[in-house]
């Protein structure tokens, strides 16, 4: 009875420890609403839990960064870690560690400016996808690698912004996801002339999108990151927006959007944990990563801020990954030129 009458307090307690719970259901009983108490513990429940989701690994990486690491994307068939990074000349756009920390390789082809970064691991080949912000003649696209960098195809019209799917035109295109099945999702528009999240085919014909601006249902400003479920909902971190906004995966419909958790700054990037327990979200302007109960299958509700890792001041987090075979968090911070490894206490 408890469970379908409070279902997101059943939700956060589940998340809780055993005397964080008693001081909730007291506060609870004293307030008699369940609405009120939840929204005073919407962004501050890191006092409430006996114990932290996640720690750091100090040891992580074994080697330093060369350049401002703006995206990171772990192959967890492999061991690998692909880390997207910007700098001079002489700074590689990609580097490649494994898991454990140590340098294995680093490549350049045909980069200018990788802002996001995706391994696709299928039963015949590992591809690496690049979004490339460049303004130069290899900017505005995204690109798929082979794990040693060749270069393999690419989806956009180099060198040249716009808004056209026929031919695909992007313009500082964020992120990238792409299922097994090689269906694609594109969030469009970090700061340029697009707000857009859009759906392709593996052949890259547009299935469908989503692409004005504003703050309305299904709108965007500045859409950072995207991620899709294991139930077929398609998540996007709006950023400006100050909110997550959800989309069914086959159809494009709108599904519903969270913006409760959100009061102190936008999401810049959004993941699931392996088992779908948890969503891994970045605020870059407040140094923050928040760790959300993810929603249960059939409906949105409201975001429950189930713990948070407070990074030192400044070091931006920017974009994150979750390892699916290890549950490991790897956040690359643009402030502090380094990607962070929190590995999971559950």
């Amino acid at each position: 009875m408890a469970a379908r009458r409070y279902p997101r307090l059943c939700r956060l307690l589940a998340g809780l420890g055993g005397a964080a719970s008693l001081v909730l259901l007291i506060s609870l009983y004293t307030a008699g609403s369940e609405v009120q108490v939840l929204s005073e513990l919407t962004f501050f429940p890191l006092w409430r839990r006996e114990k932290p989701l996640y720690k750091l690994d100090v040891n992580w990486p074994l080697i330093p960064f060369a350049g401002q690491t703006f995206c990171v994307a772990v192959d967890d068939v492999n061991g690998l870690v692909y880390v997207g990074q910007r700098g001079d000349e002489n700074v590689p756009k990609v580097v490649v560690y494994t898991e454990d920390g140590y340098f294995l390789q680093a490549w350049n082809a045909s980069i200018e400016m990788p802002h996001g970064i995706f391994v696709l691991n299928t039963p015949n080949a590992t591809s690496v996808w690049i979004t490339d912000v460049g303004t130069g003649e290899y900017g505005h696209t995204i690109k798929q690698y082979s794990p040693s960098g060749e270069l393999l195809q690419v989806i956009g019209t180099a060198g040249r912004a716009g808004s056209g799917t026929n031919p695909l035109q992007f313009d500082q295109p964020a992120e990238i996801f792409v299922e097994e099945s090689g269906d694609i999702y594109i969030v469009d528009g970090d700061g340029g002339l697009n707000n857009r999240l859009v759906k392709l085919t593996p052949d890259f014909k547009t299935l469908w999108l989503h692409g004005e601006n504003g703050s309305g249902t299904a709108q965007f400003n500045i859409p950072h990151s995207v991620t899709v479920d294991a139930v077929g909902r398609v998540w996007v971190a709006d950023r400006a927006n100050w909110r997550i906004q959800a989309f069914q995966k086959t159809t494009g419909e709108w599904l519903g959007c969270w913006n409760s958790c959100f009061t102190q700054d936008g999401p810049s990037s959004v993941r699931l944990t392996p088992d779908q327990r948890y969503m891994i979200v970045a605020h870059i302007n407040i140094d923050r990563v928040s760790i959300l109960a993810a929603p249960p299958v059939g409906s949105i509700e409201d975001c429950v801020v189930m713990d948070t890792i407070q990074l030192a001041s400044e070091v931006k987090p920017h974009l994150v990954d979750v390892s699916k075979k290890t549950g490991a968090i790897y956040v690359a911070e643009i402030g502090a030129q380094q990607v962070q490894k929190y590995v999971p206490l559950y």
